[in-house]
């Protein structure tokens, strides 16, 4: 949730950014650039917290992911496996001579 909550952020700074530039004359290619480069410097400076928050997630996944060998979430893993399970069910299933649908 902090990874949201830190790219909304720096998605309203660019707005407000764009919007300042738009309001102080700038236009075209040149306002979204000056925008993006604004918002750049002004979430750097303003946004730590959020960022650190952000950073803080990312790095506590990475290390669990590490340790338990987990490439998604253990309510996918439980998903794929049970849809692993009923398809393997429903092969053994078929009769012989019929090829498999899938």
């Amino acid at each position: 949730m902090p990874v949201v909550v830190y790219s909304v952020l720096r998605l309203l700074l660019f707005a407000v950014a764009l919007a300042a530039l738009w309001f102080a004359g700038l236009r075209g290619w040149l306002l979204v650039l000056v925008a993006a480069a604004v918002a750049l410097m002004l979430s750097y400076l303003t946004l730590r917290k959020p960022r650190e928050a952000a950073s803080r997630y990312l790095a506590e996944r990475a290390e669990h992911r590490a340790r338990t060998g987990e490439r998604f979430s253990r309510e996918i893993e439980d998903d794929a496996a049970a849809e692993d399970a009923a398809v393997d069910a429903d092969v053994t299933t078929e009769q012989p001579g019929t090829s498999p649908t899938r």
